[in-house]
């Protein structure tokens, strides 16, 4: 995987698990007015751009669109955020250790 690959992995895994806290995130995304959704949902679109032309796994970043829709709802979100940052968490480490499929 390229630098830009591991960094939108990485990030993103990063900005999901920050809202995956129980009250930390949730406030912050109401405090907010549920922005840090519409940037999670950006932040996952180009990550599926990049990894996918590059051969990367993108079934974490997938998962986090949906969760960026789905989030709305308070508690479903909290679950959906952990569920995303614990999927991203095993992606990045797994394609750490993979060679690149060409």
């Amino acid at each position: 995987m390229s630098p830009w690959g591991k960094l939108f992995k990485w990030g993103t895994f990063a900005y999901e698990a920050f809202l995956a806290l129980p009250f930390i995130g949730g406030a912050f995304v109401v405090a907010n007015a549920w922005l840090p959704l519409g940037v999670a949902f950006l932040l996952h679109a180009v990550a599926i751009a990049v990894l996918y032309n590059e051969r990367g796994p993108v079934t974490g970043n997938v998962i986090g669109v949906v969760t960026s829709i789905i989030a709305i709802i308070p508690i479903v979100g909290w679950i959906m955020h952990a569920i995303t940052a614990l999927v991203l968490l095993i992606e990045g480490i797994s394609s750490a250790r993979r060679t690149p499929r060409y």
